[in-house]
């Protein structure tokens, strides 16, 4: 299993917005203590790679620098050379993940989870699509035909449903907030919409069933899971009310229905925005954690 980490390449962005880029710098200091033989570096993609999702005019109005003040807004951050680095090693960590995953079962981006990217367009601080990114380019590489994306953030993943509404082998199972961002949602394969305040029980509870239609007709070559610190309920932005037992549940339920049906998984952090900074990481780090104890050999 490899793990990768792109808190080395940090976004210039001011004290208002700095929240993500703290968190996965401690998020790396701690999975460095527990398993800094696994931690790598990933590779930028390529424009090539970029455009097996998304458009090549896109793609260039995002490294030339030409996005409109608009486009931006939607982005929610400002343009730099260091954002567009980011966002290609991003996207490049989970095409990483998922080649480790198809290797060892099991392969993880401590960042990623950008599923609000659409195919010619940016939004909520989302850049790239880094899981369709990675699935249009295993699937342009041979080495899959259908994948599944399990997306458990609290927000629809709205840009992947769109990428993959017309390719029926990409499953996309997106279980979220019913009113929260975006306020107009696109078509995934299976929608779940929860209500505000749903705590662990119904939350576990409806992710069971759903996991077992996913599975009986999507069928996948590979998985990415999206697993979201911000269905907690200290989070300010989540509106749901999950504790960290309930979201270590999740994670272990997810992962452990993925190997036993035998599906090699890239697992994304997705969001996380709670009022303290240790809460998301301590749920980042768990769900490490718990992948490492299910696909590491060190750890098994």
């Amino acid at each position: 299993m490899l793990i990768y980490s792109t808190s080395h390449f940090v976004l210039p962005l001011p004290a208002t917005h700095r929240f993500p880029m703290r968190t996965y710098a401690l998020l790396h200091e701690r999975i460095a203590a527990l398993a800094p033989d696994l931690l790598c570096i990933p590779a930028a993609v390529s424009d090539a790679q970029l455009a097996n999702a998304h458009s090549t005019a896109y793609v260039a109005t995002v490294a030339e620098g030409s996005l409109t003040p608009s486009s931006l807004r939607r982005i929610g951050f400002p343009w730099s050379p260091s954002m567009v680095e980011r966002s290609r090693r991003s996207a490049g960590a989970t095409l990483g993940a998922c080649r480790g995953a198809l290797a060892s079962g099991c392969g993880i981006n401590l960042a990623g989870g950008t599923h609000h990217a659409h195919r010619d367009h940016g939004a909520g601080f989302c850049v790239f699509n880094d899981a369709a990114v990675a699935i249009r380019t295993l699937q342009a590489e041979g080495r899959i035909e259908r994948a599944l994306v399990i997306d458990l953030d609290v927000h629809q993943g709205d840009g992947t449903a769109a990428i993959f509404a017309d390719d029926p082998p990409v499953f996309t199972f997106s279980m979220h907030g019913r009113g929260n961002f975006p306020f107009i949602k696109a078509a995934s394969s299976l929608d779940i919409e929860l209500a505000d305040d749903t705590g662990d029980r119904d939350y576990l509870t409806i992710l069971s069933l759903a996991l077992e239609q996913v599975f009986s007709v999507s069928k996948p070559d590979i998985a990415i899971y999206l697993a979201g610190a911000d269905p907690y309920v200290g989070d300010r932005l989540g509106r749901l009310s999950l504790s960290k037992l309930g979201l270590a549940t999740r994670d272990r339920h997810v992962l452990e229905t993925l190997r036993r049906h035998g599906v090699p998984v890239a697992i994304v952090m997705a969001g996380g925005y709670a009022d303290k900074i240790e809460d998301v990481v301590d749920i980042h780090a768990t769900t490490v954690e718990i992948a490492l104890t299910l696909f590491g050999p060190a750890f098994a």
